[in-house]
């Protein structure tokens, strides 16, 4: 026994020392002060760093600098004045403080024939369709439910009123959902020219999901893959084919 706690401290030690003279070998970093991440997604660790590879580029769909527009047009900066708009590092931020802590999902807002080839470390594959759903059908409150909301019986009517005028936690709750507890989600899709996180976004905000609880990735794998950030395949693909 005491022989193998000794083993496991021993490899413990060679691991950190390695880490440490890896980190200090890293020629291309994420910043000057930040040569990697390592987040945790719930399920996995999972570090976050850049290709190597001077002289890597990217290919295929990710390549290409010109799609038909409609309906590849170039999105605005902000989808929403009420929803912030974030980039890359905030994006690594993000996985190292809500995502950790359980109060917030990246969602990959893609189809799932996308999803499949490759996405963003931690995410999770909810398709734009989906929120686009009835607003009172089944497949958006199975939705929301997963991300925390929690729908609410015949509310009083001077409750609601008073919600109405920001009372009682009113600006996150509507007559049927109670988002207080639900889920900080940063949305993603393909990039500038994506239309479908921006969608999603949309109809959330439409649905009556707090503007605060909202991020949008803008940049999205275009420009994940153009910094040479981490990309996984998901080996889960349950919420996908949903």
């Amino acid at each position: 026994m005491k022989k193998s706690l000794s083993s496991i401290i021993i490899a413990a030690a060679i691991a950190v020392s390695f880490n440490a003279q890896a980190a200090r070998d890293v020629a291309v970093k994420i910043t000057k002060d930040k040569s990697y991440s390592t987040v945790h997604d719930g399920q996995e660790l999972i570090k976050i760093s850049r290709i190597q590879d001077t002289s890597h580029v990217i290919d295929g769909s990710f390549a290409k600098t010109s799609r038909p527009c409609p309906p590849f047009c170039i999105n605005p900066m902000s989808i929403d004045e009420r929803v912030e708009t974030v980039a890359e590092l905030e994006v690594i931020k993000f996985m190292e403080t809500s995502m950790y802590r359980g109060d917030g999902m990246i969602i990959d807002a893609r189809t799932p024939s996308w999803y499949k080839k490759g996405t963003i470390p931690g995410s999770v594959n909810i398709p734009f369709t989906m929120f686009e759903k009835d607003i009172n059908g089944v497949e958006l409150a199975e939705v929301f439910e997963s991300i925390g909301a929690v729908e609410r019986d015949e509310v009083n009517p001077f409750l609601l009123m008073a919600e109405g005028f920001g009372l009682m936690g009113g600006d996150l709750k509507t007559e049927r959902w109670d988002f207080s507890n639900a889920k900080e989600l940063l949305l993603w899709c393909n990039g500038p020219w994506c239309g479908q996180s921006p969608r999603a976004i949309r109809a959330l905000l439409n649905a009556g999901y707090p503007a605060e609880k909202l991020y949008y990735y803008r940049g999205g794998m275009q420009m994940w893959q153009s910094l040479g950030l981490t990309t996984m395949k998901p080996t889960d693909m349950s919420v996908a084919s949903k």
